[in-house]
């Protein structure tokens, strides 16, 4: 699901928005939402007996769902710093009016 949200919204958030920071900011409040729906639909899962996301056993922490939902994430602001870049550059090319003499 955040992957999902990931390749949705943060390059286009990071093209459109002309503040960077508003873009960050709204990423991950995307980010947050869609993490947290992700986090508790794979809990319900896990309490129903399916070891697929979380380990077995509760005392282990389950690092590897946090690589790949941090790894997302960075992805998704590396994105929306591409975005801002691509959007940056098409804002400010310069365009010449002058006829051809």
């Amino acid at each position: 699901m955040i992957a999902i949200a990931t390749v949705l919204f943060a390059f286009p958030l990071g093209f459109f928005l002309r503040n960077r920071l508003a873009a960050h900011v709204a990423y991950i409040a995307i980010f947050a939402y869609c993490f947290t729906f992700q986090t508790l639909y794979l809990l319900r899962a896990w309490v129903g007996d399916s070891h697929q996301a979380f380990p077995a056993d509760p005392d282990r922490l389950p690092f590897g769902y946090l690589a790949v939902t941090g790894g997302i994430y960075i992805v998704g602001n590396l994105l929306v710093v591409l975005g801002h870049r691509v959007g940056n550059r098409r804002r400010t090319r310069a365009v010449d009016l002058d006829p051809v003499k």
